[in-house]
């Protein structure tokens, strides 16, 4: 399986342009909804990804290692498609994943959960959490 087919290639090249233009114009910063979902199939590594740098390789997300602090920042696809796992596995994509709830809600959830899995669980349910009124 490729990890990211060119349909999702091509969203997340527009929302890096689209963020790109908005910061060289001034306009709001885009918060768009990730696109693809990345995860270890047999430890607690995922991945959330917004956005894809005109390299082809920087994605622009949320990244969760597994050790309880997931962040906002960089990774390399290259770098997550090279990794070799146990039994002959591989980072795959979560064909079934889809969302339109924006990036900063799945960080913000993903922090005060504790993992981008605990946070999907959240943001699945009929009544997630609220705002954090401490970022008020």
């Amino acid at each position: 399986m490729r990890l990211i087919p060119e349909a999702m290639r091509l969203a997340l090249r527009a929302n890096a342009i689209a963020h790109h233009d908005a910061q060289l114009f001034g306009h709001v910063d885009l918060d768009p909804a990730p696109v693809v979902k990345l995860f270890n199939p047999v430890g607690a590594a995922t991945w959330l990804a917004t956005e894809l740098d005109e390299d082809g390789d920087t994605l622009f997300g949320l990244a969760d290692l597994g050790f309880g602090c997931p962040e906002l920042g960089y990774f390399s696809l290259a770098e997550i498609a090279a990794v070799r796992l146990p039994f002959g596995l591989h980072i795959e994509r979560d064909e079934a994943f889809a969302t339109d709830v924006p990036l900063s809600r799945w960080a913000d959830v993903a922090r005060r959960k504790g993992s981008i899995i605990l946070a999907q669980a959240a943001l699945a349910c009929p009544h997630p959490l609220p705002p954090d009124p401490s970022d008020g």
